[in-house]
């Protein structure tokens, strides 16, 4: 425990504590955790709390509520917090109400307050401006349109002073906003918290959240983040900024206003594609390599270049076409997103019906949508009964969800969709602009 290797993610030490609490909460190495609970060392009090929380389940655990509770006092912040967390799962709702009334610690308070959630009315005129804050908060979420103007200047008033004890206020407030659809007024709020010295770093705060969870935010917020900014701008600001900077309709709209600034948004998942660094195949050679495969190939990564060199030198054999079958509907993924157009080319245009009926349910997937519209736009002006599809996914005002290692990570991952969609419409109606309209359309791409 004091050496960390309990503490340390799919460290062998925690999986075993992890499991053994599991298997028998009154058993040895529960009790233990539970006398540990109370050591001097206030590194082995932080970590206890931490491994006793992870394993509660549907069934309370009072005796590990017991000696969060009995935490929940002591002389570490960051003890009393997590002690907080073990609270209210390990105990339930009514314990940690309960301790919330009596206490009078503003960090445990707001703490229980926080992860409490549901229910909070009889909080609003709490003394502590933070859990007014979340009680009002949580009110505005089940709110009436008739109440929310109400509750609005409730939190404005009580903004400033709630986030001496709250960290994340411009993020839930945020939260909450964006689950209304309340587009709009999230950006008078920003500026309205931007231009208050006093309030800035939640404005900041609530500007990156609004960038996260709609489209046009950056757009409508850059401006703002770069006045209130300065040349010393606060970490919360230079976050949002980065955060707006994303986005590739507030550079080209701003551009002048974010020259100089690299948006670094940390990892982003990458994304390999099939038709990078082609190697340099003849029909001859992509022959071989095929006659190598199975019949019921599912993946292939090079197809579009193997299938490319074949269809160029005319029809295939049944086995290649059997090849090619499978590898266009047997699996979704980047496979068939890069052989259903060389199956266009090799079946016809009666198959495109089929082919956009494998493709277009893909193109909001953040792990393949990229791939499909790239795929669409290989079709040209034949993928034109595709375009409301692709239309959606532009036109679309929110954040496609997605799921990777950072909000301006999936931020990123977004306007990668985005891009993807534009170039494949603009490819599309650019071919079949080109085609003369008494002309018939060959399938020959």
């Amino acid at each position: 425990m004091a050496a960390g290797h309990a503490t340390t993610p799919a460290h062998p030490s925690r999986i075993a504590i992890l499991d053994a609490l599991r298997a028998d909460r009154v058993g040895p190495v529960a009790l233990r955790l539970l006398r540990l609970a109370h050591a001097d060392d206030v590194f082995v009090r932080r970590e206890v709390m931490d491994l006793l929380s992870p394993a509660w389940g549907t069934p309370p655990w009072p005796a590990a509520a017991e000696a969060a509770l009995a935490r929940l006092a002591d002389s570490d912040e960051e003890v009393r917090r997590r002690a907080a967390w073990l609270v209210v799962r390990g105990g339930g709702r009514a314990v940690a109400l309960t301790a919330l009334g009596e206490l009078t610690d503003p960090v445990v308070r707001t703490a229980l307050a926080g992860l409490l959630g549901g229910s909070l009315a009889h909080l609003r005129t709490d003394p502590l401006a933070s859990v007014r804050f979340l009680a009002h908060l949580d009110a505005l979420k089940e709110a009436p349109v008739a109440r929310w103007a109400a509750l609005d200047g409730a939190l404005f008033a009580d903004s400033r002073e709630a986030a001496r004890h709250l960290d994340d206020v411009g993020r839930r407030r945020g939260e909450a906003l964006f689950a209304l659809g309340r587009e709009r007024h999230v950006y008078a709020v920003v500026a309205r918290l931007l231009g208050d010295p006093g309030s800035r770093e939640i404005g900041a705060d609530l500007a990156r959240e609004a960038c996260h969870g709609w489209r046009a935010a950056a757009v409508a917020l850059l401006p703002l983040l770069v006045r209130h900014g300065g040349a010393e701008s606060s970490p919360a600001l230079a976050a949002a900024l980065t955060t707006a900077s994303l986005s590739e309709a507030a550079r080209r709209t701003h551009g002048a206003l974010v020259a100089g600034h690299s948006p670094t948004p940390g990892r982003v998942t990458r994304r390999p594609s099939p038709a990078a660094s082609p190697p340099p195949y003849d029909s001859a050679t992509a022959a071989a390599v095929l006659r190598a495969r199975p019949v019921d190939t599912g993946r292939l990564r090079q197809a579009p270049h193997l299938f490319g060199a074949l269809l160029d030198a005319g029809p295939l054999t049944f086995r290649q076409a059997a090849q090619l079958c499978n590898l266009t509907f047997k699996r979704p993924g980047i496979t068939q997103a890069a052989c259903a157009p060389l199956w266009l080319r090799h079946a016809g245009p009666t198959t495109l019906p089929r082919l956009l009926a494998l493709m277009t349910p893909h193109l909001d997937d953040y792990t393949m949508g990229e791939y499909y519209a790239q795929g669409l736009a290989r079709m040209g002006r034949h993928a034109l009964p595709a375009m409301p599809a692709l239309t959606a996914v532009i036109d679309r005002r929110t954040r496609i969800p997605v799921n990777d290692s950072t909000r301006d990570a999936e931020t990123t991952l977004d306007e990668r969709l985005l891009a993807a969609a534009i170039a494949a419409r603009r490819t599309i109606l650019t071919d079949a602009a080109a085609l003369p309209p008494d002309a018939t359309a060959p399938v020959s791409r």
